[in-house]
């Protein structure tokens, strides 16, 4: 073999390898705007609510949900939460953030938010039973199913559903 085929050779593996890096990564999910349907390519890490992502400051929340006017959202800061509120029927929150200890270290959305959410998670929202909830992004870590509804747990990858009938609520929290 020449010193030029070792060389090519060479390059050709490196760039496999950083082809099979970079795609085990989990790809940036901004609820609002993109359509991930591989339930396995989603982490709580890179989900982002208008912007703002788990271990964000107390500060870039409240200057991107509060401070800067998001279209149709209302916004609404109680305690340690802000609270985003649909202006045509702002019966309660539709998704929000938690803060504690400076950082963002919740973020929800429900069925009243899922016109806005992209991808798997709209899906999941406008979903009639766990069975089809499962469907979409597979069997929970854990979880507890009764008459009253279902709490799934999908802590390797940061999130929790919670099924009440017709209300459904996604928690994003660090992956555990």
């Amino acid at each position: 073999m020449t010193n030029t085929s070792v060389a090519s050779m060479i390059t050709v593996l490196l760039t496999i390898v950083l082809l099979v890096q970079s795609s085990a990564q989990a790809e940036p999910y901004e609820l609002s705007k993109h359509d991930v349907m591989e339930p396995k390519a989603i982490s709580s890490d890179e989900i982002s609510l208008f912007g703002v992502k788990l271990g964000d400051s107390e500060s870039k929340a409240i200057e991107t949900l509060v401070n800067e006017k998001i279209s149709g959202i209302k916004a609404e800061q109680e305690a340690t939460f802000i609270f985003l509120l649909d202006q045509r029927k702002p019966t309660g929150p539709m998704a929000g953030v938690r803060i504690q200890d400076g950082k963002v270290d919740l973020l929800f959305i429900n069925n009243r938010f899922s016109y806005r959410t992209r991808g798997i998670f709209r899906n999941v929202l406008n979903s009639e039973s766990p069975e089809d909830i499962r469907k979409l992004l597979g069997k929970e870590e854990y979880g507890d199913e009764n008459v009253m509804g279902a709490v799934m747990a999908y802590d390797k990858q940061g999130f929790q559903v919670n099924y009440l009938g017709k209300d459904i609520n996604i928690e994003f929290a660090p992956p555990r």
